[in-house]
């Protein structure tokens, strides 16, 4: 079960050396994105650099880059059980994202990296990541009502819990287009902490300018955030965007409309759409993708979605369902070390796209099976638009099979 807290965390870390800067990065989405815009940033300046991201995609280890490049299975192997040995030694009951957490940092201190990257977990102020010792910048992006039972129940107590990565001397780069009220809190909280904190504009960003055309408008807030940040944690490296803007173009946060293949998996030869929105807040940035480059084709769209119990399932769907659509719900599977994190059953899913005064065209309960639910939705698009959305993990089990078919 999620168990906040930094007790066991530092525990675990007594003895570990952090000789390496951190960039924090917290929010309720846009997280993922901004940190894989650093490693680019960084690279680009050949600034070595580690990047703990979560929830994995496939395996744990995904979690943990170096360079971008995910690290060994042999070094991912021999930290984790290094740290497993301490925790079971001390008897310090530390959970699976915080012997996560402290395996990440012990291979970021043995690679000598300059900079970690590092996305919080869940909230700010209790977690794990939040036992970072020298922190150059905290980023905070945008805020939006999801974890709500640990989190609190209102957008504003849930970004002051995102507040709490905030450290006296370190400035914040917030996304300046989150709601006042969220703004107001983390003004606040900034000068409580003797944090520096700067609002980012998009529009008055060079490097975002120049790349305007290319990015969607979610895209050019999370790279304002970042391009920031970079600039605060390395202003030596900060003058030249055109070296920036050629790493910005290839970089690539695995789903988040991203645009896959699955001839291999299911009868379909054109690319099929994966996001894993999974909150109203992402759903809505789906949404407004979807009408911006989709729904023009004047085709139906076929959908296959998944969630986690207790997302706000009916909201997700009133932003992302038109009259016509068709839509195949599912299970995703066992999440590797978080036993807690459950699917929505797939009829549940059904029952809640029916109470949406939407009008579908068709639907298909595929219980847990995955690719039932791809074969079914590849012949009903029948060569029209076809998304995956609703969940991270579901992306996760459509990744999997992409392995076990390449296997």
């Amino acid at each position: 079960m999620v168990n906040l807290g930094l007790a066991r965390i530092t525990a675990l870390l007594k003895q570990t050396p952090q000789t390496w800067k951190a960039i924090h990065v917290a929010g309720t989405n846009g997280k993922g994105s901004i940190c894989a815009y650093l490693t680019a940033m960084l690279r680009a300046n050949e600034i070595s650099c580690g990047r703990f991201t979560s929830p994995h995609l496939i395996e744990p280890r995904d979690s943990i880059a170096i360079n971008d490049d995910i690290v060994s299975e042999s070094k991912f192997r021999h930290f984790e059980n290094l740290v497993k040995r301490r925790n079971e030694e001390q008897q310090i009951g530390a959970s699976e994202f915080e012997l996560l957490t402290a395996t990440a940092f012990e291979i970021f201190e043995s690679e000598k990296v300059e900079i970690g990257i590092i996305e919080v977990g869940l909230g700010g102020a209790l977690d794990a990541t939040n036992v970072l010792k020298q922190k150059c910048v905290t980023v905070i992006s945008k805020i939006g009502l999801d974890h709500q039972s640990f989190l609190g129940d209102t957008i504003e107590a849930i970004a002051l819990q995102k507040a709490g990565i905030m450290k006296k001397g370190v400035p914040c780069v917030v996304d300046g287009t989150n709601p006042k009220s969220v703004l107001d809190v983390l003004r606040k909280h900034a000068d409580e902490t003797g944090s520096s904190i700067q609002f980012t504009d998009s529009e008055s960003d060079p490097l975002v300018n120049g790349l305007r055309a290319e990015l969607e408008p979610h895209q050019r807030q999370n790279l304002t955030c970042a391009h920031e940040a970079f600039r605060l944690a390395c202003p030596q490296a900060a003058a030249s965007t055109d070296i920036l803007a050629s790493a910005i173009r290839n970089t690539t946060w695995p789903g988040r409309l991203q645009w896959v293949n699955i001839e291999k998996l299911a009868s379909r030869k054109e690319d099929i759409l994966l996001d894993g929105a999974h909150n109203p807040q992402s759903a809505e940035v789906l949404a407004s993708f979807i009408e911006k480059h989709l729904r023009p084709l004047n085709k139906p769209i076929t959908w296959v979605l998944a969630a986690t119990q207790g997302k706000d399932v009916t909201e997700m769907f009133k932003l992302l369902l038109r009259d016509g659509d068709s839509v195949a719900t599912v299970e995703f599977g066992p999440v590797d070390q978080m036993p807690w994190v459950q699917p929505t059953s797939s009829a549940t899913l059904l029952d809640t796209a029916s109470k949406c005064n939407i009008v579908l065209s068709s639907q298909f309960d595929a219980s847990k099976n995955v690719l039932s639910a791809l074969n079914w939705a590849s012949q009903t698009a029948e060569g029209g638009p076809l998304v995956i959305a609703g969940s991270l993990y579901l992306v996760s089990d459509i990744f999997r099979l992409f392995r076990s078919n390449e296997g």
